[in-house]
């Protein structure tokens, strides 16, 4: 197991400037707490899903639901 090291963010490749870090920081923290914008929730009048035993037992072998 890894212990903790108090650090945030690590850069996987290459190095980062204290100021490239700050920036992407600054970012990352903006980004988190802004609001959405027109964010609308979605009604179905319809399930996403089929259910299955509602469905013919055969399809035939040229059917596009095959």
């Amino acid at each position: 197991m890894s212990t903790a090291t108090g650090t945030l963010l690590k850069v996987e490749k290459g190095h980062a400037e204290p100021e490239e870090l700050a920036a992407i920081t600054a970012i990352l923290l903006a980004r988190a707490a802004a609001t959405p914008e027109g964010v609308t929730a979605t009604v179905r009048s319809q399930a996403g899903w089929r259910r299955l035993e509602r469905t013919p037992g055969f399809r035939g072998p040229r059917s596009w639901q095959g």
